[in-house]
């Protein structure tokens, strides 16, 4: 699929907020709202647009219910065939617990991302997913105590119609 600079506009503000009405994007991208919300339903069924969600902040939400825990976990398996590779994967993207699952190199073969309630779930995690299995050789968990930084955007070319720069009307597209 070839991007232009309306959908790359699109992408961008999405990004930033998914719940913009659509004649805020037309506006930012310069294009009418039917054109906006045609070119949405686009990019979704070509799987540009994985999803379209609310993005909770951890710290505040552990505050307002309680509690709340987020690690970062390193794993490296014992034995490494895709075989096994593909059967740990499939365990970890399966848990509720976990958030994002990274096969990585030059280093443990995975790194996870785990978000629970409680130390007693993350201990139960950890029985399903790492010491209930022979082949999980090492674990390293990371809690978060402090999120400095998080951001969901993808780097995107920069364009004319992106940046706001484009002297196209919405009428001209």
């Amino acid at each position: 699929m070839k991007l232009d600079d309306t959908d790359l506009c699109l992408l961008a503000e999405l990004q930033r907020d998914a719940a913009a009405p659509l004649a805020t994007l037309a506006v930012r991208c310069r294009v009418s709202a039917p054109t906006v919300l045609r070119r949405i339903r686009r990019l979704e069924q070509a799987g540009l647009i994985e999803h379209r969600v609310a993005i909770l902040h951890p710290q505040r939400l552990a505050a307002a219910v309680g509690e709340g825990l987020q690690a970062i976990v390193e794993l490296t398996l014992e034995r490494q065939g895709a075989e096994f590779l593909q059967a740990f994967e499939a365990l970890a993207v399966a848990d509720p617990a976990v958030q994002q699952c990274y096969r990585v190199s030059a280093g443990p073969d995975f790194v996870l991302v785990v978000a629970v309630r409680t130390m007693a779930e993350y201990q139960a995690l950890a029985q399903r997913l790492f010491t209930a299995h022979d082949n999980v050789r090492t674990v390293k968990a990371y809690f978060c105590v402090h999120r400095a930084k998080f951001d969901t955007r993808l780097p995107l070319p920069s364009t004319a119609a992106a940046a706001g720069e484009s002297g196209a009307t919405a009428g001209q597209r």
